[in-house]
């Protein structure tokens, strides 16, 4: 009978310990594929088209189609070399405001089909969505809707050529993981000889709610990065510069009204987010490795060092923002090496510093998880699963997370992560070192969401602890780094 009471008594214990209910969203939340696309990180942009070879940076659409003739173009070149330094998919314009197409579109005459380039029969992005296929990268395209060399731009003629277009992409070279909406739209152009400047309602003229339901309809999954100021609701948001940083501060959730309201005062919201934002639209970080968005020869000598892309890497993934670097072909069609070394060194210096997980040997405990719940307990944070989490009871909004080594340990780096599905919570948070028998303060900020870097003097501790310090609801933490 004693055998029989133990028995019942382990299994009830057993089973509140796997009773306990998860904490309840805290709304807005990422849907599964916006959760995906943040999971990947780092994309790369590829500027190419005929300002490869006017050397300028916007086109008029005045070119000629026979100016776009890449000799040595080889997209497998560039896909490996992407894959190589850990990019995991690649964003290409496929039109940009000069309205020149990299595909053989049946509705314009000014695309590759009129160019010598193989004899009008090239198309650059099939070759390059078949390099991503067989490489395992992802393919994504962008498509200006400002477009300078179409005579109709401005009517509503103009915005069926461009949904037709669109149509056509997504028809041809889906699955496509996300899709670049521009903001540029309206000014001076060549529109078909009228050589004039043509300005637009960019937040009407588009018809964004048809624009962005016909990509929706061909595939859910694609990221839609648009104009966060329109109703039309997109998915990422941009990060208001294209220098390569988001706010340290920075909450994945904005309201697109407020945005349109603040007008040309709106950048410091898309910096930093929102705390109190309707919907989940995380920014995205653009910025190219060069000074320019294409390729131009003199500036073969100002490529980002691969010193200066870490520091980006941890002002944007490192501030849980995914990563579109820009790359430039050349007018041969290749990745130029000055790139390519550089893009190789930067993955190199990723690698190193965060390939050695030093919380997976330590000693760690916190100060309470939810119901004492074997679920969201402190191994949750270092068993390297993204859908095990940390959590408190919900009338707990702090905790402390302990790390014990047995032996003094460098560190340089602390990496937190949020369990996003339900939602992003913390608000402010501290680190502290281990010196001697006192603990010393070494870093304090703000949010965390998908993942958080913070960067440290080199130190060396046998205990790190995490403070969190202020939160909307419980914390929930999916994974902490020490490195």
């Amino acid at each position: 009978m004693r055998i029989l009471f133990i028995f019942l008594l382990l299994l009830a214990t057993s089973c509140n310990k796997t009773s306990v209910p998860p904490p309840v969203p805290v709304f807005p939340v990422p849907n599964v594929h916006q959760v995906e696309w943040q999971q990947k990180e780092l994309f790369a942009f590829v500027h190419f088209t005929v300002n490869t070879f006017t050397d300028k940076e916007w086109g008029y659409g005045d070119e000629d189609p026979d100016l776009f003739n890449p000799v040595n173009f080889d997209p497998y070149q560039w896909v490996n070399v992407l894959k190589e330094s850990g990019f995991k998919g690649v964003i290409i314009t496929a039109k940009h405001h000069d309205g020149f197409c990299l595909w053989p579109s049946l509705y314009t005459e000014h695309s590759v089909r009129n160019s010598k380039w193989r004899d009008g029969k090239g198309d650059v992005l099939r070759e390059l969505k078949d390099a991503c296929d067989k490489h395992g990268i992802e393919f994504g395209i962008y498509l200006s809707p400002w477009d300078r060399n179409h005579a109709d731009y401005g009517s509503p003629v103009y915005v069926e050529y461009y949904q037709n277009q669109l149509k056509e992409l997504l028809d041809r070279y889906g699955p496509i993981f996300e899709i670049w909406f521009d903001g540029a739209n309206g000014g001076d152009g060549y529109y078909g000889g009228a050589r004039e400047t043509r300005k637009i309602d960019d937040q009407v003229y588009y018809r964004w709610h048809e624009t962005f339901k016909i990509t929706r309809d061909h595939n859910p999954k694609t990221i839609i990065r648009g104009d966060a100021r329109s109703s039309a609701i997109c998915d990422s948001r941009w990060c208001a510069n294209e220098r390569g940083f988001v706010g340290e501060t920075n909450w994945n959730m904005v309201t697109p009204d407020t945005l349109f309201v603040l007008g040309e005062n709106r950048f410091e919201m898309l910096h930093m987010g929102s705390e109190d934002g309707e919907y989940w639209m995380p920014a995205e970080v653009d910025v190219s490795i060069r000074p320019g968005w294409f390729y131009h020869s003199r500036e073969d000598s100002l490529v980002k060092s691969p010193e200066q892309l870490f520091d980006i890497y941890l002002k944007s993934v490192g501030r849980g923002s995914p990563l579109l670097l820009n790359v430039a072909p050349d007018k041969n069609g290749l990745l130029p090496d000055p790139d390519i070394n550089s893009l190789l060194q930067w993955k190199q210096m990723i690698d190193e510093c965060f390939s050695e997980n030093l919380a997976s040997e330590a000693n760690v405990s916190v100060d309470s998880y939810r119901g004492k719940s074997s679920q969201y307990d402190a191994a949750n944070l270092t068993d390297g699963k993204s859908n095990t989490y940390w959590a408190t009871d919900d009338e707990i909004k702090t905790g402390t997370i302990e790390f014990e080594f047995e032996e003094s340990r460098n560190i340089k780096f602390i990496l937190l992560q949020e369990y996003i599905p339900l939602g992003q919570r913390v608000r402010s948070f501290n680190i502290e070192v281990l010196n001697g028998e006192k603990w010393d303060k070494v870093a304090e900020a703000t949010t965390i969401g998908y993942k958080r870097i913070i960067p440290l003097e080199k130190i060396k501790t046998k205990g790190v602890r995490i403070n969190i310090t202020e939160s909307r609801a419980c914390p929930v933490l999916s994974n902490i780094g020490i490195y």
